[in-house]
């Protein structure tokens, strides 16, 4: 039986007939900058748009989206770091560009570098995807067991969340600084990874190690693991008593019966990347969003969505609303880290990672969160760690780690408890916050 032909571009077509049209604006608002994208609608294209502003480093301060019908509304009001307009004209092209008819969402998606979790291979690089119970010292033991089989880490991101671990590694082999392809090494790496993450063929939901298959954005990747591991389930969770000065977002699920919508309201501590974080929770249940308003109060954010499932269906039955509130809930915080955080930067070498972590779990620390990068020869890396039991560092053991880790690296300590004057003043230039640019441009010749 032969099938009717049928013209791959056809998909494509209403995009040229109706081209996104999207403006930079830098007059309408006193202290932002406005983004205002129309466009045709389609599926995920607000995650898309939203991932994009952020892997520029914006923080939306507010948004309005509509995209009831066919076509696709919204405003975004956006800063950079600091919490100034972005005035930048080689930004400003990039963002016009990235969200423009010439580069789609997606394109620019898959040609951003570091942000993807790629093929079996990528490149010169070949990304592996660990999810386990997370425990003391783990992140060492698998950075150590990493270099031992020769494979150099050039990119990671770990969460941990609810006593669950998930990690995005890429890693090449550290001599010949390439992909590895062969079957038999990759097969022995999994199997040494998943000894340590205590995986067995009886329970694969205990741990996987597994290569990564289709393209997609690490973080997005983070938060599709973890919520497919169902981290958001209360049993063996963190709670109010174990991290007290984490505030629980107030997340509530109502009925607009006039216009046949759910109404998701979160409110909770504003920070960057909260947006994208529920955004993308709400895509990974199957939910549309079809209006939403967004805004950033001081400190605090007020986020409401109009949503309907992706059959068309309202939030219905009680269990469905907890698990919505529990699913936003897991969004809120697993990228909330509420223990120290560690900045380094170092002339790149092999071991690197498993060296600073033993360090760590030398000292009592463990890793709640990390991310992982490389710049040509230098690494840049931030832990954000806790004690073992989950308390504050106390101020020996940060004094401890400036000596230890000083000696190879630069290290910056940021959220650090009160100490003595004499201790403040022997921390030097490292007792202040800021940004990796400014350290990178300390430590480059």
């Amino acid at each position: 039986m032969a099938w009717p032909y049928f013209d791959p571009e056809y998909e494509n077509l209403s995009v040229k007939i109706n081209p996104p049209r999207v403006s930079v604006d830098n007059f309408s608002c006193s202290d932002s900058t406005l983004v205002k994208v129309d466009s045709m609608n389609k599926p995920g294209i607000l995650l898309e748009v939203v991932q994009i502003l952020t892997d520029f480093d914006l923080i939306i301060t507010k948004a309005y989206i509509s995209s009831d019908g066919g076509w696709f509304m919204d405003v975004f009001h956006v800063t950079d770091q600091y919490g100034k307009k972005i005035t930048d004209p080689e930004t400003i092209n990039c963002i016009e560009k990235a969200l423009g008819p010439k580069g789609q969402a997606a394109d620019w998606i898959k040609s951003c570098p570091g942000k993807r979790v790629g093929l079996h291979s990528v490149g010169d690089h070949t990304a592996v995807e660990l999810i386990g119970r997370d425990r003391p010292g783990l992140l060492s033991e698998i950075f150590a067991v990493l270099a031992d089989l020769h494979f150099n880490i050039t990119a990671a991101e770990v969460w941990t969340h609810n006593r669950r671990i998930a990690c995005v590694l890429y890693v090449n082999d550290d001599t010949t600084y390439r992909a590895v392809d062969d079957p038999s090494r990759l097969s022995f790496m999994e199997e040494q990874l998943n000894n340590i993450l205590g995986g067995t063929e009886d329970d694969e939901n205990v741990a996987r190690t597994s290569f990564s298959v289709g393209v997609t954005h690490m973080d997005r990747r983070l938060h599709q693991m973890l919520f497919a591991d169902k981290d958001y389930e209360e049993a063996g969770g963190r709670n109010d008593k174990e991290y007290p000065t984490i505030s629980k977002p107030m997340i509530f699920v109502d009925r607009c019966e006039e216009k046949g919508y759910s109404i998701v309201t979160v409110k909770c501590k504003d920070r960057p990347k909260l947006m994208f974080d529920i955004v993308c929770t709400l895509t990974d249940m199957q939910y549309v969003v079809f209006h939403a308003t967004i805004s950033s109060d001081g400190p605090n954010a007020s986020q409401e969505y109009f949503i309907r499932h992706i059959d068309g269906c309202t939030v219905g039955m009680e269990d469905e609303k907890d698990r919505v509130i529990k699913c936003l809930e897991a969004a809120v915080h697993r990228r909330v880290s509420d223990g120290l955080s560690l900045e380094l930067c170092a002339k790149d070498r092999v071991g690197l990672l498993s060296e600073v972590t033993r360090i760590l779990r030398e000292n009592g620390l463990s890793v709640i969160r990390a991310g992982v990068s490389t710049v040509g020869e230098k690494a840049r890396n931030v832990f954000y760690i806790t004690d073992a039991a989950g308390n504050p560092v106390d101020v020996e053991t940060i004094e401890a780690l400036r000596k230890e880790i000083g000696r190879t690296m630069m290290l910056n300590v940021k959220k650090a408890p009160l100490s003595k004057k004499a201790s403040q003043e022997s921390s030097g230039w490292a007792k202040t916050s800021f940004f990796f640019g400014s350290l990178l441009e300390k430590f480059l010749p």
